[in-house]
């Protein structure tokens, strides 16, 4: 597995399972994360043990978000069969999309800030697989070709005002959409070979306590569907993150600490503060 990942002060960094090295250091030609995506999807990343360059630790790095800015943002609702049931909702024929918008991203670390109370006083935390494209696409025929323009995987939590939801489900856009409501993780995982996604775990962990557990491969509709379904309404393009579903939401509250955890992928915290009215 390689990872693509920027410093806080945004230079972007290319690591393994040993450390990063600054990304031109590898890739003279590539002087951002998202120069580098149609590269991930190609499978074509420089190797770094040609790279002369000393690694450092990705622990002694501070990390932001793995882009300066992301393309569209889709969620996907109700896509493990667990959790719809747990919802009191029928099983969708077609996911069940919906899109965030660029202000509700925060990087690793956070915080998540509640909007103040007279606005949701019901937040909840799920975390969830992201999928990351790479190169622009349209139409693919099957998820056989979906890995072409994958440029690799993220851990992210989504965060709902669901009391807003739960008053009109045409709100969810809104429910969805308040600052910091989309922590995303700290590097994008791009794997070397195609990625047995169904044995991923994902795991939602409030407070140090997993509060959600569930496989990829229970879900009504696999990442790769997710995506080829999609590049048949619109164009997809480098930047593009698909999130994927989640196993469970959990109820958060200023003071909480939430963690997305994904097996073999990475995972994502931030602490929950809470915002006073202006």
């Amino acid at each position: 597995m390689k990872y693509l990942a920027r410093t806080t002060d945004g230079r972007p960094l290319l690591g393994d399972e040993e450390g990063f090295v600054p990304l031109p250091a590898a890739a003279p030609d590539l002087e951002t994360v998202a120069d580098a995506l149609p590269r991930a999807a190609a499978g074509t990343l420089p190797d770094l043990e040609d790279v002369p360059a000393d690694r450092i630790d990705g622990d002694h790095r501070q990390l932001g978000p793995p882009l300066a800015e992301f393309g569209k943002l889709w969620g996907i609702g109700l896509n493990y069969e667990d959790h719809a049931g747990d919802l009191g909702e029928g099983r969708p024929e077609e996911p069940a999309s919906f899109m965030k918008p660029s202000t509700a991203v925060t990087g690793p670390g956070g915080p998540i800030r509640l909007p103040p109370v007279e606005q949701t006083d019901g937040v909840t935390a799920e975390a969830e697989l992201a999928v990351v494209i790479g190169r622009g696409c349209r139409n693919l025929e099957d998820e056989s070709t979906v890995d072409d323009v994958v440029a690799g995987y993220l851990p992210v939590v989504d965060v709902t005002a669901e009391d807003v939801l739960q008053r009109n489900p045409r709100f969810l856009t809104r429910a969805k959409s308040f600052d910091t409501f989309l922590v995303v993780g700290p590097a994008i995982a791009v794997p070397e070979d195609s990625i047995d996604l169904e044995e991923l775990t994902v795991k939602t962990i409030v407070n140090g306590e997993i509060a959600a557990e569930n496989e990829v491969r229970n879900m009504l509709f696999p990442p790769r569907e997710i995506v080829a379904f999609h590049s048949r309404v619109m164009t997809l393009e480098a930047g593009d993150l698909f999130s994927t579903g989640t196993p469970g939401a959990e109820p958060i509250e200023s003071g909480d600490h939430v963690r997305a955890d994904i097996e073999g992928i990475g995972s994502v915290e931030a602490p929950v503060v809470r915002c006073r009215r202006r």
